[in-house]
């Protein structure tokens, strides 16, 4: 929840800044940490995803579901 209320707050900051007219560079540096903290947040998810329910999914002998999803993930974070 702490990564995702940094987003927030900044994504707020963002509009503000676009709404103050705020230069545009500055705009794009926090723009860019904005999608550093979701990076983050994602590879923290994805980790916990792998250690317990794709471990789990593969006990549980679904193998194929679990390759599925993850190359359903991997094609939709390469669009």
């Amino acid at each position: 929840m702490r990564r995702l209320n940094y987003v927030s707050g900044h994504v707020t900051g963002i509009k503000k800044m676009v709404e103050a007219d705020r230069y545009c560079v500055d705009i794009l540096k926090q723009s860019y940490a904005v999608r550093k903290a979701l990076e983050k947040m994602e590879a923290l998810i994805l980790e916990g995803h792998l250690r317990s329910c794709v471990v789990e999914g593969i006990r549980a002998d679904n193998e194929s579901q679990v390759i599925d999803e993850l190359m359903e993930l991997y094609r939709q974070s390469n669009k």
